[in-house]
């Protein structure tokens, strides 16, 4: 309908978690489709989001999800992408564009692709933001705002529907890149994965020590502890299927970071002074251009709130 004053008539998001909530309330909120349709393999997530609200319609199975959709969002775990591909697959209509929000792109071509029928669009999406909570009601209409939102649409893509997905990307505040999926992988690699896989590792190690109490691990966490805390907190199966799925360039960057730590812990041995600060000044840096380029706040403790709990 080109006199339709929504970019879509119906739009489907399957996985209500936060990503998949805060679509669909940032869509709402800004009218960028007629129809909300959700989807959720949990019975007690489809009745939640019935109870909140932020979708017309709760689907319980996925053929009557996507029936009539001309897009439609895969808010899964990486591991899932296939599975849901295929149960879609048969019930898309002709011109529909597919995507997905996943942080490894690799794995959703691959996956996804084979199964999709011809006059379907498959445009991969990562909206780079999130929160450590998860679940239908964390999610929030300022999510995406300023955020990057990065498209690996495969050779071949329809650039009409990569165009209208951008804009609708756009439409809930975000910022749009386009990559390759390997490029984006191996970018994601070193400023996602792999310090998600560093925080995993330094609060299980805390958690293993014997000579120190949980109680004080807790009690005394300062604010590198704390913050290595909070992406930990983050939703374990998501990040289990992010690292089988993305396993080739998270190999490469951990095996670059083990090269870096080994010369680290020989300036520490040796009393190398200079070397530990050269280091730390070049970092300093970094973490200066990323508050310049606005994606971090410069306001101390990262703006988060005093008294009440951070979102």
């Amino acid at each position: 309908m080109t006199d339709s004053p929504f970019l879509f008539e119906r739009l489907t998001v399957i996985g209500i978690g936060l990503i998949g909530s805060s679509i669909l309330r940032a869509a709402r909120e800004r009218g960028l489709a007629r129809m909300l349709v959700a989807a959720d393999a949990k019975p007690a997530v489809r009745e939640r989001v019935r109870e909140i609200g932020i979708a017309d319609e709760v689907a319980d199975d996925l053929a009557s999800a996507v029936a009539g959709a001309d897009c439609v969002i895969c808010c899964v775990p990486p591991g899932s992408f296939g599975v849901v591909a295929e149960a879609i697959a048969p019930h898309l209509m002709v011109g529909a564009i597919v995507s997905d929000t996943g942080s490894v792109k690799g794995a959703v071509i691959a996956q996804m692709a084979p199964h999709l029928p011809l006059g379907v669009h498959l445009v991969p999406a990562h909206p780079v933001a999130g929160t450590e909570h998860s679940g239908p009601d964390a999610g929030f209409a300022e999510l995406f705002i300023n955020r990057w939102c990065i498209f690996t649409p495969p050779e071949g893509a329809e650039e009409a529907a990569v165009a209208k997905l951008r804009a609708f990307w756009e439409g809930l505040g975000s910022r749009v890149e386009i990559m390759s999926a390997e490029h984006h992988d191996l970018v994601l690699a070193i400023t996602s994965h792999v310090p998600h896989l560093i925080a995993y590792n330094i609060v299980g190690t805390a958690d293993d020590l014997e000579a120190v109490t949980q109680s004080e691990v807790i009690k005394f966490s300062a604010g590198g502890f704390r913050d290595f805390t909070r992406i930990a907190a983050s939703d374990p199966t998501m990040w289990r299927d992010v690292f089988l799925n993305n396993k080739k360039a998270v190999l490469e960057v951990l095996g670059r970071f083990s090269e870096d730590l080994a010369y680290l812990q020989r300036a520490i041995r040796w009393g190398e002074g200079d070397k530990l600060f050269e280091l730390f000044t070049r970092t300093r840096a970094v973490r200066r251009s990323i508050i310049e380029i606005g994606q971090e706040t410069a306001e101390p403790d990262f703006g988060r709130p005093h008294g009440k709990p951070a979102k």
